[in-house]
């Protein structure tokens, strides 16, 4: 197993790394809509969802992987009203490549963000 933690994504909230690697497949940690300076984006639900995404592109990227290699995404959602919105942003980033998926809606989150999703992927080839 390898231990994957980046810069480029914010610093964990909890005692955990931001993915790790097994057998070629990149877990990731849930990741919330938190800057670099560990602040939330916005109240907004679309911004909240594309910084999510974005956080997670840089822990792939740091574990050898990328959006096209993503095979399950779990999407957690603090109020599934929100559900066509985050799909809206969602398919900004997977357009084609559309990997199986979950939402589900949950009591709450940390720091009480409306979404934080985790991504199941294959390390790139060499």
């Amino acid at each position: 197993m390898k231990i994957i933690n980046t810069n480029n994504a914010p610093k964990a909230v909890g005692p955990y790394s931001h993915a790790s690697i097994v057998n070629g497949l990149v877990y990731t940690s849930g990741q919330i809509p938190l800057n670099l300076d560990g602040e939330i984006v916005s109240d907004d639900v679309e911004k909240q969802t594309e910084q999510v995404l974005e956080n997670l592109k840089a822990v792939l990227d740091a574990a050898g992987s990328d959006l096209n290699h993503v095979v399950k995404v779990l999407i957690f959602l603090s109020d599934m009203e929100n559900f066509q919105k985050v799909n809206e942003v969602y398919t900004k980033y997977f357009d084609t490549h559309r990997p199986a998926r979950s939402a589900v809606e949950v009591a709450r989150l940390p720091k009480d963000v409306k979404i934080e999703i985790e991504m199941i992927a294959e390390v790139k080839e060499i």
